[in-house]
């Protein structure tokens, strides 16, 4: 059975989501999938239907680049929520001149309204060089200050390297 909150990390393309889909799949619950992307172009109008076509048609979609605490807080308890992503969610937020501090005391506020368990999945942004540019160290520090966050709120804590769960904190299912 899945904690109230799971963290799940990765970098890009680590498999993170594929391992987040997979438990929240083996709750037997009704699987809801709370996306935070947005497109802007073809490529991202792709990779979303490619998403939602692997995905199958079991899954609910809520699409929310913004405003997640209401979206979490209206998710009944005989469901389970992946939120992917949390990286994608705080770039909508800063592009938007948005303060993600405040957006994220929201998101928090959400995830504890929830009823049913989350499974969030998030970018690990915090092994990489640092940028050369403003906005880029401004969003990594503000993703590193989100994951910290999210993880001490989470009782379960996995991040994925090359499809390799690792257990940060708390116990698999």
């Amino acid at each position: 059975m899945l904690p109230r909150l799971t963290l799940v990390l990765g970098g890009a393309a680590s498999g993170k989501s594929a391992f987040a889909e997979s438990l929240v799949k083996e709750t037997g619950r009704k699987l809801t999938y709370v996306a935070t992307a947005q497109v802007f172009d073809d490529e991202m109008r792709d990779k979303i239907s490619r998403h939602q076509r692997m995905r199958g048609p079991e899954w609910h979609t809520i699409e929310e680049p913004l405003d997640l605490g209401p979206a979490l807080a209206a998710v009944k308890d005989d469901e389970v929520v992946l939120l992917d992503c949390a990286t994608m969610w705080l770039s909508n937020h800063i592009l938007a001149d948005n303060e993600p501090d405040k957006a994220g005391e929201s998101l928090m506020a959400g995830l504890s309204q929830c009823s049913a368990p989350v499974v969030a999945v998030s970018n690990e942004v915090g092994l990489s060089v640092v940028p050369e540019n403003a906005l880029a160290r401004r969003f990594r520090q503000a993703q590193g200050e989100l994951n910290q966050k999210l993880a001490k709120q989470a009782d379960l804590v996995v991040n994925v390297v090359a499809g390799l769960p690792q257990v940060l904190k708390g116990n698999l299912p």
